[in-house]
């Protein structure tokens, strides 16, 4: 039985007492300076139809087929050979990724020339001003508009916004007579996509995928004393992806300063062997690299401190490590190993049930007793186990997982990663009883990963949609053969400190599961790999189609399945096609594979849209969504009764039922948390996802309630659907359901016992199937163990007749990044939200903030997100709110609805 051990670590930080990066414009130590550069940039998109530049990485196959609403398990087909053009930028780009290729022999030379230097964009003397100021984090598609009707450019796969394009960024950086002799480089978070950097007119490199983070050596190109020009190229291709990618620099941008002797870009590594609560042992290796033209005798101090819960570091070093005299000799790099015992230290482990502790590594260099260097990694302690026959072991205790998928995209702020934003989705996820996440199916921002370390959530990492068979015309297969190795080292050694990661997937639904071994030849060379930069850690792939006597799965060290768990398309209906039908995988894959632990790394895919309910309602746990059966294509909705799901998915209550019939599972990650942009399967005229428990503006769907009773059992809680607005089904069949953690309950119509029930062995819901609508009052009392537990009351509203308004805080920073979220209710004179209504409302603002987007959470809605009048959808509307940075004062949100009493709230910006 295999058994991997690992106690990690963290993302490189290298500010000072800050409780995330985000949160520090500057952050500098003597020898070390990050600073943001996201303010201030010009910036550029070529129009729909306006003539190229050609500065293309290469050449891309001409599209023929742009149907994007294909099932989400269509197979993967072969690549369409190109011929590359003399002119395409490739060569010039390649050597970018040369530190991530670890043979010497296959590293890029840099060819000569300096192409694009006479095209006038990157050029210090052009004039930008006529271009618009953006800050980044930016993406220029959420904006809109929305491409509506049947031949849209971007259709719905990718959200039916304006994804593609080419589009510039410049932004003039001055770097100071002091720093000459000094090391500069750019590192960018995440841009979308194929992007180039030019610096004072010369061809610097770039970076062709989107979502990995990556660094180009300004250096060379730099000139101190002086103002310096950067002009960053993106190219974002039209059917690129199956989802909506975001387009632009969409993450953060640093500029970092270092002596020519420095740590180099994710230099540390931590692992820890021995853990006890009494001591851990601590290993420690450094990569230090030497850009100077001479040796360098360095010492090098490693001091360990623990974080508190506010983010700060202890005041007193729990460990120290010292290598002194340690020789790098000119234009070389070297690696430094060394180990510490840390007593009684303190656990990461995911909440609820531990604590997820962290601790800071400060490493600094030293040349003649004078500080050269500082660089801080944060990480965390903790002993993994992955039985294949308990499932996930932390720190000794069995956890449960109880995961979601998210996509990168954050609802009405496209993919413009903003901190607040994303630590809210983790925070609602949380309430749910969500203990994991996996990041499909990219790698995430190193700021999300930071949530992940300090709030307690497990993750998988994971790096690739596709490999070299292709899902869409120009998704990543397109570069995959050029760019594997370093995107997937570049990858690893970026999060492999971060103790949140439980294992990294390398693949997801790939094309190559079809191509036997072959393909599981591909999959051997990813995961070689990432057990070279990490071999503490378990790889996984997700496989939707795979079975256990094919090649790819003996490659996989965790065993990650795709809805094979419970079987795909196995309802009659599906008898006879010929699409991916497949008996419950559970046992077959535990029989084959007795020495590996199985996980569902996607399950369920249901849909609903929240606040609809379709009738009849199906007397299945699980169904297909089809017209007159959960759901109706002519307003684009699916019933938000909670029984359907996509045809090669299940519905959640089939999900629990397979689950707890194998215990040896480890867990599940549900497609999908939150709904997301783009992928609006079963209704491709949408903009959106179905298949988020909580939908775009972060309303709970009623799914919410299932998973919330199912994953925290012992939470007092009862939920009571549809709602009880029915005028036109006076005296018809409206079926009542009950989500609850309790055992049994009593559903009561205008005081009047409809019966009691009991929720039966693999049942997870109460069902009263057989009530007669008639306006009034529900109510539900649950009991427990034989005990009165919870109860719940919905209530026939009167017309509406108010707007209600509440923030999820009422305090936010001035710094022009944090946001309020703000929910708008349409209720009436009693204050009763009122569940049918969409009114249009029409927001103002007074005072130091301004609206940034708004939405209602409604796939079909096409009114762009800054607009601020929307439609309420189903009685509820989102406000987002961001501060402006350095104005303090009260920030004052006003709503209104013809024949509605207004509302405002107001909330403090410091």
């Amino acid at each position: 039985m295999k058994q991997f051990k690992i106690i990690p670590l963290l993302c490189v930080l290298v500010c000072s007492n800050s409780s995330l990066v985000s949160s520090a414009s500057e952050t500098k130590t003597a020898s070390r300076q990050r600073i943001s550069i996201n303010d201030g940039w010009h910036f550029f998109k070529y129009e729909s139809g306006a003539k190229s530049d050609k500065l293309i990485y290469d050449v891309r196959p001409e599209v023929t087929d742009n149907n994007d609403s294909k099932a989400a398990d269509s197979q993967p087909t072969e690549a369409i050979k190109t011929e590359s053009a003399q002119n395409v930028l490739k060569s010039w780009i390649l050597p970018t990724g040369n530190p991530f290729i670890k043979d010497p022999t296959k590293r890029y030379t840099h060819s000569a020339g300096n192409p694009g230097g006479d095209f006038p964009f990157v050029q210090s003397n052009f004039d930008d001003k006529a271009w618009e100021t953006v800050n980044l984090p930016h993406d220029w598609a959420i904006k809109g508009p929305f491409q509506t009707g049947s031949n849209p450019q971007v259709g719905g796969g990718m959200g039916r916004l304006p994804v593609n394009g080419v589009a510039w960024y410049r932004k003039k950086i001055d770097i100071s007579a002091a720093d000459a002799g000094k090391s500069i480089f750019l590192d960018i978070d995440g841009a979308m996509s194929y992007a180039i950097v030019w610096c004072n007119g010369k061809l610097v490199g770039g970076w062709p995928y989107g979502y990995n983070s990556w660094r180009v050596d300004l250096t060379p190109y730099v000139l101190p004393g002086k103002t310096n020009q950067l002009a960053i190229r993106v190219d974002n291709p039209n059917y690129s992806a199956r989802w909506y990618p975001g387009a632009g620099l969409y993450r953060n941008v640093w500029l970092v300063k270092t002596n020519p002797v420095h740590v180099s870009q994710y230099g540390t590594y931590i692992t820890t062997k021995y853990v006890t609560t009494s001591s851990a042992t601590i290993n420690l290796e450094t990569s230090v690299e030497n850009k100077s033209n001479k040796s360098a005798n360095i010492d090098v101090i490693t001091q360990f401190y623990s974080i508190d819960d506010n983010g700060k570091k202890s005041t007193q070093a729990v460990a120290s490590l010292i290598l002194s005299q340690t020789k790098i000799a000119a234009g070389e790099s070297d690696k430094l190993e060394n180990s510490v015992i840390i007593d009684n230290p303190k656990l990461w482990g995911p909440s609820p049930t531990q604590k997820p502790n962290l601790y800071v590594a400060v490493t600094t260099l030293l040349s003649n007793k004078k500080v050269i260097d500082t660089y801080e990694t944060r990480f965390g302690i903790r002993n993994i186990e992955y039985n294949p026959d308990k499932g996930l072991l932390v720190n000794g205790e069995h956890v449960l997982i109880k995961g979601v998928n998210q996509h990168h995209d954050l609802g009405a702020l496209g993919s413009a990663f903003n901190t607040r934003a994303a630590e809210r989705q983790l925070e609602i996820l949380r309430e749910m009883g969500c203990n994991a996440i996996r990041f499909s199916h990219n790698p995430p921002a190193p700021e999300l990963l930071e949530l992940t370390d300090k709030m307690g959530f497990l993750v998988i990492d994971e790096i690739f949609d596709s490999w070299e068979r292709k899902k869409t015309p120009h998704d990543f297969h397109l570069i995959f053969p050029d760019w594997a190795e370093q995107d997937v080292r570049a990858f690893v050694r970026r999060d492999r400190n971060c103790p949140s990661i439980i294992m990294w997937s390398f693949g997801n639904e790939v094309g190559e599961q079809y191509t036997g071994e072959e393909g599981a030849q591909i999959a051997a060379r990813l995961r070689s790999y990432i057990k070279e930069e990490d071999p503490t850690r378990p790889t996984t792939g997700a496989m939707n189609y795979a079975k256990p006597d094919m090649p790819l799965p003996a490659v996989l060290d965790v065993i990650g399945l795709n809805y094979q768990g419970e079987g795909i398309r196995q309802d009659p209906v599906f008898e006879g096609t010929d699409r991916i039908r497949t008996a419950p995988q559970y046992d077959p894959y535990h029989l084959k594979f007795p020495d590996k632990m199985i996980l569902s790394t996607e399950t369920a895919s249901a849909a609903s849209s929240r606040g609809v309910y379709l009738f009849p309602v199906s007397p299945k746990t699980s169904a297909p969504i089809r017209d007159g059966e959960g759901g109706d294509s002519k307003i684009c909705q699916v019933s938000s009764y909670e029984l359907h799901a996509v045809d090669f998915g299940s519905s959640a209550d089939k999900v629990f039922n397979a689950l707890d019939h194998h215990p040896f599972v480890a867990g599940e990650f549900v497609w999908n948390g939150f709904d997301y942009l783009g992928e609006p399967t079963p209704y491709y005229e949408a903009r959106s996802s179905y298949t988020g428990i909580i939908d775009l503006a972060g309303f709970k769907k009623e799914r919410f309630y299932l998973y919330q009773a199912h994953w925290r059992p012992e939470l007092p809680m009862a939920h009571i659907l549809p709602h009880w607005n029915w005028p036109d089904r006076m005296g018809q069949i409206t079926p009542v359901h009950v989500f609850t953690s309790g055992d049994e309950a009593e559903l009561f119509l205008n005081g009047t016992s409809l019966g009691r029930k009991v929720k039966g062995v693999y049942e997870y819901r109460l069902r009263w199937d057989s009530v007669r609508y008639e306006p009034g009052e529900l109510k539900v009392i649950v009991y427990k163990n034989g005990n009165k537990w919870e109860e719940e009351t919905v209530k026939t509203t009167a017309s509406p007749s108010q707007l209600t308004i509440e923030t999820d805080r009422s305090e936010i920073q001035a710094d022009g990044k944090d946001l309020s979220f703000i929910t708008v209710k349409i209720a009436d004179r009693n204050g009763l939200i009122v569940p049918v209504a969409n009114n249009q409302i029409e927001f103002s603002i007074d005072g130091p903030g301004e609206i940034l987007a708004t939405d209602n959470g409604d796939p079909t809605n096409m009114i762009p997100f800054p607009s601020q009048t929307k439609d309420a959808f189903n009685g509820l509307c989102l406000v987002i709110v961001r501060s402006k940075a350095g104005a303090k004062g009260n920030i004052t949100l006003k709503a209104k609805s013809a024949g509605l009493t207004s509302a405002h709230l107001t909330i403090s910006s410091k």
